[in-house]
């Protein structure tokens, strides 16, 4: 028994950096999460194992803070790099090579926000996959890409719950949306709560904007949301007007950024959220200049 809780102690600080991708400190949240994604797909599952492995032995290598790499802050960035990256590529030696890459050009640049105190959320990981993509854009005979499978959803508000939720870490399967979910559940249920509530309100906003029902469906349009009210999640009122703002941010940019065609990621999330903190501090600011 002392040496299966010596493992689980040694092995935590890599399962809550996956458990961080969606702001939640906890390793079995982190075990669920992985479980959840290997449901996926194998690869997917083996490239989030490698890039956190990477990502958290970068912050170990350079020193960075030991709370802060036991808290799982320079693992989740990695992960999403990982993962993308064999979503958007054949998991070519050329591509496990660019995760290598990318995962610890991530915990650097997380280093950095953490360092300035900038809340960064996954930042890093958009900043790294987006320069990958561009890079592979135009020497597009280094990489070979995913062929272009079509997910299939019905069209029921039962399976648009865990598909949400799922894509946040590129996940089409129910089961790996249900696994996400409980790992949140398990470590802030008010946190579980307002990702149903996020997916409810963004899938509406996207079908009022004519966004094809089956991508609103598979969870393309609520992902983002999602994260938005994970991050705010709290029973006082300030955290449901942040939220709901954040949402609703997140949804209009997702839109626009499809408009585009350009590769979303998580930006609708950092965006939205980041302008939803500078609106916080601006009214804080506003409301201490007022006399009492």
């Amino acid at each position: 028994m002392a040496k299966k809780q010596s493992l689980f102690i040694a092995i935590a600080p890599f399962l809550k950096g996956v458990a961080q991708i969606m702001l939640q400190e906890n390793a079995w949240t982190g075990l669920l999460f992985l479980v959840g994604i290997f449901c996926g797909s194998l690869t997917m599952g083996l490239a989030a194992i490698f890039s956190v492995l990477v990502g958290t032995f970068t912050a170990k290598f350079f020193k960075y803070d030991e709370g802060e790499i036991n808290s799982g802050l320079y693992g989740f960035s990695a992960t999403l790099v990982g993962v993308a990256l064999v979503v958007f590529f054949e998991p070519t030696i050329m591509i496990w090579l660019t995760i290598f890459i990318g995962s610890m050009l991530a915990t650097s640049i997380q280093h950095f926000f953490i360092v300035k105190k900038i809340p960064g959320f996954t930042f890093p990981f958009i900043l790294v996959t987006w320069g990958f993509l561009a890079v592979f854009h135009y020497f597009p005979a280094l990489v070979t890409l995913q062929p272009q499978t079509v997910d299939v959803a019905g069209n029921s508000d039962l399976i648009l719950f865990p598909h949400a939720i799922g894509q946040v870490i590129f996940q089409g399967s129910v089961w790996a949306g249900i696994a996400f979910f409980i790992g949140v559940l398990i470590h802030k249920p008010i946190a579980a709560v307002y990702t149903l509530i996020a997916t409810l309100i963004s899938a509406g906003i996207a079908y009022q904007f004519g966004e094809p029902l089956h991508d609103i469906y598979l969870g393309l349009l609520s992902y983002n949301a999602v994260l938005c009210a994970i991050t705010f999640a709290g029973t006082k009122r300030v955290d449901f007007i942040l939220a709901l703002l954040s949402i609703v941010l997140s949804v209009l940019i997702m839109i626009m950024m499809r408009k585009l065609n350009l590769p979303a990621l998580t930006f609708p999330f950092v965006a939205a959220t980041w302008f939803s903190l500078i609106a916080k501090h601006i009214f804080q600011a506003k409301r201490q200049e007022i006399p009492q």
